[in-house]
């Protein structure tokens, strides 16, 4: 759940504008911190070399050449203190002698590498050394005689100074903290603009998707509100003339499904009269065939058999349009299902040619259909017989408020691309078989009246052979389904 959350439209939007504001602002404050704080390390380093210059340029015609340290030492101290914060060091040095404006001061910022380059060059040469926890500019030049229009000859003076950069430092400090703060405030704006916009997109998907589930559900009137003119705008444009044309399609289905169950059931409606007349009139000729020469008698007996075929497909047929029609409705009554059995194996003769397994009388009682059950068991068992090979047995039992009844049979069982197919109709297993003695319709109203009965009805093949038909029916239920549609 954590992780589906987390790859959530609005999860994704958030992080994605925290992302880029998060990069934005990082890089902007980068940048505006590099400018800032080189401007200011410029501006401070700058006027400290001026100032430098200035006052070596005053003092270096005072100084002696060669100078001894004590001379040496006073033009340190003497360039030292025009700096009226008193925060130089000045080291000055000719060859091995040097003097500071800070006796004993071993200006270990002063590298070797930046006395050399004073040293071979003679250009200011200036450095930021950080030590201590603080960060200081060494500035190192030459000290230089000459007039106007003649080259600058070195005299051998090297000045150093030495100056803390400590108001720099918390200038930059300063800077860095408003860059992380100006972080912190960017990030917290871009996630409520990600909230914003997750809500300006999430609400109509949100819609979408409810819309969607409502015609998944069959609701197919469901519309969604068209608002501005931007892309969810043309989803929802789009997602109504689908809809739209959906909900016109499946009218135009269903009224032709309609119409095809209507012509069933008139076709089999008005095919009901002639076929009793037919049905009287073989009767009578079935009773007479025996006086009849073999030919006609054969002929007699056929057309008596197809009536007989045409009967049963017709009766079958107008169930399973009630069925269809939804007219189909339950006449429950609490009856003793183990005699009902009994009475539908005997009224067909059954008794001698399959064997049951019941319980007592009055052990499995339930609210059922009588005449559907019968129905149910006739056609079970009605197909063994006549498709599978004897014994058929029919086994009766209950458990946890279902009542269970299987019928089996010897036979070779159901092919396993058969078993799914079993209770659909019209559908034959073999299909060069055209013609067959069920109107291929009887498990198709076996599974519907189950159905009906809120049960189920399932069809496998015996470990030990044969195919089994399993019925489960609730024995007892909580609203009684008497006189509803199916």
């Amino acid at each position: 759940m954590r992780k589906r959350r987390l790859r959530g439209l609005r999860a994704r939007l958030v992080v994605a504008f925290g992302l880029v504001a998060a990069v934005a602002a990082i890089t902007t404050g980068a940048l505006t911190f590099r400018e800032a704080r080189t401007g200011v390390l410029q501006q401070s380093q700058d006027a400290t070399i001026r100032q430098l210059r200035a006052q070596l340029n005053q003092h270096a015609a005072e100084l002696a050449l060669p100078p001894d340290e004590s001379a040496l030492r006073k033009f340190a101290q003497d360039t030292a203190a025009t700096e009226s914060q008193g925060s130089w060091r000045v080291q000055v040095t000719y060859g091995q002698l040097s003097g500071s404006s800070a006796p004993g001061d071993p200006f270990t910022e002063v590298t070797p590498a930046l006395r050399e380059a004073v040293g071979s060059s003679r250009a200011t040469v200036f450095q930021r050394v950080r030590g201590d926890g603080r960060t200081s500019l060494v500035v190192g030049m030459s000290v230089l005689f000459g007039g106007r229009g003649t080259t600058p000859t070195a005299t051998g003076v090297r000045v150093f100074l030495v100056v803390p950069q400590t108001t720099e430092q918390a200038y930059v400090d300063a800077l860095v903290t408003a860059v992380e703060r100006a972080m912190v405030a960017a990030l917290a704006l871009a996630v409520v603009l990600a909230l914003l916009a997750a809500r300006g997109v999430l609400v109509p998907v949100r819609k979408l998707r409810l819309a969607t589930r409502r015609i998944a559900e069959g609701r197919l009137d469901t519309r969604l509100a068209v608002n501005g003119s931007d892309e969810l705008a043309d989803l929802s444009h789009t997602f109504n003339e689908t809809a739209a044309a959906l909900e016109t399609s499946v009218a135009e289905l269903r009224e032709m499904e309609s119409r095809a169950r209507r012509f069933a059931a008139d076709v089999s409606h008005e095919l009901r009269t002639p076929l009793a007349a037919m049905s009287a009139v073989t009767d009578v000729l079935d009773e007479d065939a025996a006086r009849l020469d073999p030919d006609t008698a054969t002929a007699v007996r056929l057309i008596s058999e197809e009536t007989l075929k045409l009967a049963r497909l017709v009766d079958d047929l107008m169930e399973i349009s009630r069925f269809d029609a939804g007219a189909a409705v339950l006449h429950l009554d609490e009856i003793d299902l183990a005699e009902s059995i009994r009475r539908t194996l005997a009224s067909r003769g059954w008794t001698d040619t399959v064997t049951t397994d019941l319980p007592p009388p009055h052990a499995v009682r339930g609210r059922v259909d009588p005449r559907r059950l019968d129905v149910v068991v006739a056609n079970l068992v009605g197909n063994a017989l006549k498709h599978g090979t004897p014994p058929v047995r029919v086994r009766l039992s209950a458990a946890d408020a279902v009542a269970v009844i299987e019928v089996r049979d010897s036979g070779p069982g159901i092919p396993h691309d058969v078993l799914p197919h079993v209770f659909e109709r019209f559908y034959k297993s073999d299909t060069a078989r055209i013609r067959s003695e069920g109107s291929g319709l009887g498990l198709a109203i076996t599974a519907e009246n189950v159905r009906i009965h809120g049960g189920g009805v399932r069809a496998a093949n015996h470990p030990e052979g044969g195919a089994v038909f399993t019925v489960e029916l609730p024995l007892r239920r909580d609203e009684s389904p008497e006189g509803n549609p199916s």
